[in-house]
């Protein structure tokens, strides 16, 4: 999920560089500093919905 937030932010920071649109508080090395944050969230494992851990699942065996 991240990932794609980070991707999004990217293609934002790319029209905003192609069309020249500058702001005072956000501007093209905010989002893409704030899409490597993003991505490297992602890439540690941040808001992948798993609750297990480190640990694999085990099936009890009947």
């Amino acid at each position: 999920m991240l990932a794609i937030v980070a991707a999004i932010v990217f293609a934002l920071a790319l029209l905003f560089d192609l069309a020249d649109i500058t702001s005072d508080a956000i501007n093209n090395s905010t989002l893409t500093v704030l899409g490597l944050l993003l991505l490297a969230l992602h890439l540690g494992g941040v808001g992948t919905g798993t609750s297990a851990g480190w640990r694999p699942r085990r099936r009890s065996r009947r």
